[in-house]
């Protein structure tokens, strides 16, 4: 696309106005426009160009039964801790040992929603279920899951975040929302299964898309960021 047609107003409102919706109305989305979608996706820069990503869309019934699957998984672990030693996670997402701020930034983020929805500290039934509207895509009618293969080292995930990036701003852009979620690599197991990845494919995150339920509460939520000051240091 030439500089002239690139609209930065468009470019800012997408950045800005981007959010992770937890909640989705049942409206479809076209496979012409999900195919679109990632070929935009696919602009994304990578070292020497290895583009390492690796998508598989889901709807209907295959994304029924994938997160049946993975519900009763997180039913059975909620029953029984012990069965969490049966799945294990490709990488580590979040740090061994949290330390400030960012483990405040966390809590923040957690109660913030749990507040919204009227979860109270100890209701382990509710968080429970709030939780597993992850693997049920929060409602929304395309499941995206993200993979690559597991020669590639750890730059190769910075890359990924890039494409990542590039899908939800190209998905405002048409009117979409989306909501990147780690919490299915817990089930990566069932995952890579059901899609019938390679083996030599890990499992790197999924998405939600779909159009944004506008009258749920949920979807008020505003994560702050911190201000430019305390990020950009100038030398």
């Amino acid at each position: 696309m030439s500089q002239s047609k690139i609209d930065l107003g468009s470019l800012h409102y997408a950045i800005y106005s981007r959010s992770s919706v937890r909640a989705f109305t049942n409206q479809p989305v076209p496979k012409e426009l999900v195919t679109e979608l990632i070929e935009a996706a696919c602009r994304a820069p990578s070292g020497t160009n290895i583009q390492p990503w690796r998508v598989y869309a889901l709807e209907g019934e295959a994304k029924d039964r994938l997160v049946a699957e993975v519900c009763a998984a997180h039913d059975a672990i909620a029953k029984n801790p012990e069965l969490a030693k049966d799945y294990s996670e490709p990488y580590e997402y979040y740090p061994k040992k949290w330390i400030s701020p960012f483990i405040d930034r966390r809590r923040q983020n957690g109660w913030g929603l749990y507040g919204l929805l009227g979860i109270e500290r100890g209701d382990k039934d509710k968080i429970h279920a709030q939780q597993q509207r992850n693997f049920r895509f929060f409602g929304a009618p395309v499941g995206l899951m993200f993979t690559m293969n597991t020669c590639h080292g750890q730059g190769a995930l910075l890359d990924y975040g890039m494409f990542m990036q590039n899908l939800m701003l190209a998905a405002k852009g048409v009117g979409l929302s989306t909501c990147p979620q780690a919490a299915w690599l817990t089930f990566s197991k069932i995952v890579l299964s059901h899609i019938n990845a390679p083996a030599d494919e890990m499992l790197v995150c999924a998405m939600s898309l779909g159009y944004a339920d506008t009258q749920a509460v949920v979807n008020t939520l505003q994560t702050p960021r911190e201000s430019v000051d305390s990020v950009l240091s100038w030398v």
